[in-house]
């Protein structure tokens, strides 16, 4: 099943791949050639913790090849200019105080990207309330402290 990911998000990936393919596992690589050089490897705790880390990259490695291969990028600022929510919009909303607040709505991956706040993914419950919606409509949304309504005021695709 595809999974959806913004421009951003599969760059900022990108790059990690990279960094880990030819940037930490070569140096890692070479750390633990050093510490086996050392002699006995059962007792040698530099070539020890050097492929436990080895095994670690060579784990993201594989998972971030696998999830880049199933990924379908969306690029919001190329879509066309909807009052409709759908994946990697910017939605305002308003609650039944008036406060508003603004997400932008990306893939799960992309939450601790360090790209900034106000990201929700389209999997999550507000996420999923408020896909296919449009300016103006009204969504109901479940959380710990009871139920919210909340009103879109504004769809933005940048």
């Amino acid at each position: 099943m595809k999974k959806y990911i913004t421009r951003a998000g599969f760059e900022k990936l990108r790059e990690e791949l990279r960094r880990l393919l030819y940037d930490d596992r070569p140096r890692v690589t070479q750390e633990v050639t050093v510490a086996a050089a050392h002699g006995d490897r059962s007792e040698n705790y530099e070539y020890k913790l050097g492929k436990k880390k080895l095994r670690e990259i060579d784990a993201r490695i594989y998972r971030l090849q696998k999830q880049l291969e199933s990924y379908e990028v969306v690029d919001p600022a190329t879509r066309p200019k909807t009052d409709r929510v759908f994946f990697g919009a910017t939605v305002t909303v308003e609650d039944e105080e008036g406060d508003r607040t603004t997400y932008q709505i990306v893939g799960g991956e992309e939450l601790d990207d360090g790209l900034g706040p106000g990201r929700i993914s389209y999997e999550a419950p507000l996420g999923r309330a408020l896909l296919g919606r449009r300016k103006g409509d009204s969504v109901t949304v479940r959380r710990p402290a009871g139920e919210v309504e909340l009103t879109i005021v504004k769809v933005e695709w940048k």
